[in-house]
């Protein structure tokens, strides 16, 4: 009976040891695929239409920032065609920016060149942000783009997206500019995709860079 006392004494003294030595390295192995919040990890509640969805931008976002050692969980609420009208309508935004702490809320709707568009960025801007500030949460303006079709209104898009940002105190992670500044100093589209308005995995991955960079 001492003997199996004295083993299992030193079994857990033993696994002790290994659990805090784990603690101190952070030898601590990840499931493969996984993003898990971790005490320095970032969450972001994405919140848009299909120029979000397409190439699954939150999961290149979770990606280039996990290169960069920094630990990213994304939630997407992303329909589409919807503005942000729209899902506040819905109810289902404001629901979950109640419900999670979320570091950063990262919105946008379509180019918004014109003057309903910027009306809409101005007004529920200020609604999500007034949601977000009690949670102390960041939110965060996605400038997009026109369409190439309707590239002439591109500086209408950069203002009104630039101007809510300001307006209602938030980041912008302004892709519009370099996307028009890429197109104007290359005359390559290649960040639309078939389509030429939905973006390319490339025009995603571009985006994805500036959004990270802005945040990180």
């Amino acid at each position: 009976m001492v003997s199996f006392k004295r083993r299992f004494i030193g079994f857990v003294a033993g696994a002790m040891l290994l659990f805090c030595a784990g603690l101190i390295t952070g030898a601590c192995q990840k499931e493969a695929g996984s993003t898990p919040v971790t005490k320095t990890g970032k969450s972001i509640l994405f919140v848009g239409n299909s120029l979000t969805y397409t190439n699954d931008l939150p999961v290149i976002v979770t990606t280039l920032a996990r290169s960069k050692g920094i630990e990213v969980t994304t939630t997407t609420l992303a329909k589409p065609a919807y503005a942000l009208e729209d899902h506040w309508n819905d109810g289902q935004m404001q629901q979950l920016i109640k419900d999670n702490k979320y570091d950063f809320v990262i919105v946008q709707q379509g180019p918004s060149s014109q003057a309903d568009g910027r009306a809409m960025l101005l007004d529920y801007g200020q609604r999500i942000k007034d949601i977000c500030n009690p949670q102390g949460t960041k939110l965060v303006f996605f400038m997009v783009w026109p369409a190439q079709v309707n590239l002439h209104t591109f500086d209408g898009v950069i203002r009104n997206y630039t101007d809510a940002a300001v307006a209602t105190g938030s980041l912008l992670c302004a892709v519009g500019t370099e996307w028009k500044r890429y197109f104007s100093e290359t005359n390559d589209y290649s960040y639309y995709g078939p389509d030429a308005f939905h973006p390319s995995l490339k025009g995603s991955e571009v985006a994805a860079g500036i959004i990270v960079s802005t945040l990180f």
